[in-house]
Formats: structure tokens, C-alpha cells, sequence
């Protein structure tokens, strides 16, 4: 249990893909104006490489090494375009504000990086775990973005106002180059966060 948790957590804290791997920046640059977008974002991702693990994981032993990758693609491909199906039949206005950001997640690199160094490798629930955790890292990572742009850059949070007429809303924050400023300063903090966290149990090994 605890090394399923490991497998698990690591996706969260440990390996965040954005905020320490620093992969599949674009959707965070580019759909985190608001909590809604980027939740909506996240959740999709985290559907999509859960599922995506699972399906390698299965047809590990199948799957000639040396077309693996087109294959794993194919699979990102279809669970992508399930993804979509639902989004634009079920919540259109979503599906739209999502754009060509949605269907871009089948070359997310943190997928398939995935599927080729772990799930490919190991048995269905580990794979499953791997999948979820680096889907709940992105997916934490991206609502995080989103709060704090959303609110920064108009002033609301899920659409309901927070600060009264007198803020005076920094546009910025809701474009692209103020995402890219704002991750820049939460990568930072995650890395000091971690170096603190590597001192203090070095210290208390000694």
C-alpha cells in the first residue's frame, strides 16, 4: 500500500508536471484566465492519461517495441477525440473557450512520457495510480494558475465578484505573458519549498 501511494503522490508533490517537471506549459500559458477553463483542462488531461496508462499497460506485451510510439499516440488520439465528443455535446460553451487547446493534448508531452516510461513497463494498477497522480499534479497545478490569474486579472472567482470597484484589475494577468510570469514565480517557490523540505531531513538524518 505505501509503495502504491508513493507511485501515486509522486505525480502530486514530487514530480508536479508543471510546477517541477515543467512539461505541457502551453495549455498553462494559454487556458488559465479563469478556474473554470483550467479545471475543465485538467480534468480532461487527467482523464485522458489515466485511461492512456491503463490501455498501455494492458497491451504492453502486444505492442512491437519498435512501433510503439505511433501506437501510443493512436490511443492518446482516440481517448482525446472521446474527450472532446462528450465536451461538445454535453458542455459546448467549455468546449469552445477550450478551443484547439483540447485537441492539442494528444501531443502533451507528460502523456506519453508516461505511457513510455512507466506504464509500458509496469502492471495495470500502478500504472493507473501513476496516471491519476500526475493528472491530479497537473490538474491542482492548473486550477492554482487559474485561481490566482482569474482573480488578480478581473477581480472574480468562479465568476462571482471578490474586490468591489475600487481594484483596479492589471490586464496583464489575463494574458498569455502574465501566466508566464506568474508560473515562473510558482516554479521558484515550489524549488525553495523542496530545498527546505531536502535541508531539513539531512539535518535530521545527521
Amino acid at each position: 500500500m505505501k509503495e502504491l501511494w508513493s507511485i501515486f503522490s509522486k505525480g502530486v508533490f514530487k514530480e508536479n508536471p508543471i510546477f517541477v517537471l515543467a512539461l505541457s506549459l502551453c495549455p498553462a500559458l494559454a487556458v488559465t484566465s479563469s478556474v473554470a477553463n483550467a479545471l475543465t483542462m485538467g480534468l480532461s488531461v487527467l482523464f485522458v492519461i489515466s485511461t492512456n496508462n491503463i490501455v498501455v499497460s494492458i497491451t504492453r506485451k502486444i505492442v512491437n517495441p519498435k512501433v510503439r510510439v505511433p501506437v501510443y499516440i493512436t490511443f492518446i488520439a482516440t481517448i482525446v477525440t472521446f474527450v472532446q465528443l462528450i465536451l461538445e455535446a454535453y458542455f459546448p460553451i467549455l468546449y469552445q473557450s477550450l478551443g484547439i487547446y483540447l485537441a492539442l493534448i494528444v501531443v502533451f508531452a507528460i502523456i506519453l512520457a508516461r505511457a513510455e516510461v512507466f506504464a509500458s513497463k509496469n502492471k495495470v494498477i500502478p500504472s493507473f495510480l501513476d496516471g491519476l497522480g500526475m493528472g491530479c499534479g497537473f490538474t491542482v497545478s492548473m486550477v492554482s494558475i487559474g485561481a490566482i490569474r482569474e482573480l488578480l486579472g478581473s477581480g472574480k472567482l468562479l465568476g462571482f465578484q471578490v474586490f468591489g470597484s475600487w481594484y483596479n484589475a492589471p490586464l496583464i494577468m489575463i494574458l498569455p505573458a502574465g501566466a508566464f510570469i506568474l508560473i515562473g514565480y510558482m516554479i521558484g517557490i515550489t524549488k525553495l519549498f523542496a530545498q527546505r523540505k531536502a535541508k531539513r531531513l539531512q539535518g535530521g538524518e545527521v
